[in-house]
């Protein structure tokens, strides 16, 4: 297993080995030891799964707050997202900055998003399925949000003006500035 970690170093990319032969491949996307070592020790208590039709599908930016805060360990099973962590922890020498990479079902990477960090992803290609492990269940009182392109951020989406296709909730988030403080360094 390769663990690359990324601007923010709390953000890991982590790559599991894959085994091919001429029946297809074999690949062991997870193991709670191997990533206890590699400094991950989540106990993981709900799978989540989505489909994006189209290419520039952008679901984000997202968190949950105590006592239902959520770790995600994020990979995609068919297509290619751009995926994004934001450091929202008051205090912390990345506050408001952020960490991303190209999650594909060809690169096979999977990007570990800790508690304290927004997140978000975009769809490269039509019909992305995405999978996520997340370490508290969905809680409707602790979720929170903020704008995706909130110019505070910056974060540099990889989509052409107007591109973005939002949910009804994504369109109408805050900014960071207009939010109480959710999560301390």
């Amino acid at each position: 297993m390769k663990v690359e970690r990324l601007a923010i170093p709390e953000v890991m990319l982590v790559t599991p080995p894959k085994f091919g032969d001429a029946r297809g491949f074999f690949s062991e996307t997870y193991n709670a030891a191997r990533f206890a070592e590699a400094g991950i020790g989540a106990g993981f208590v709900q799978d989540n799964q989505s489909l994006s039709r189209q290419r520039g599908v952008l679901r984000g930016l997202h968190c949950q707050i105590a006592p239902s805060v959520q770790g995600k360990l994020v990979r995609v099973l068919r297509g290619a997202i751009w995926d994004v962590a934001v450091d929202i922890r008051h205090g912390s020498p990345t506050y408001g900055h952020h960490a991303a990479a190209v999650l594909s079902a060809e690169n096979w990477s999977q990007i570990w998003v800790p508690g304290g960090f927004l997140h978000g992803f975009c769809t490269l290609e039509p019909d992305t399925e995405v999978l996520y492990k997340v370490t508290a269940p969905y809680d409707r009182a602790a979720e929170r949000g903020v704008i995706w392109n909130d110019p505070d951020l910056a974060v540099p989406w990889p989509l052409a003006a107007g591109e973005a296709v939002l949910s009804d909730k994504d369109l109408v988030l805050p900014r960071l500035a207009e939010c109480d403080v959710w999560y301390r360094a």
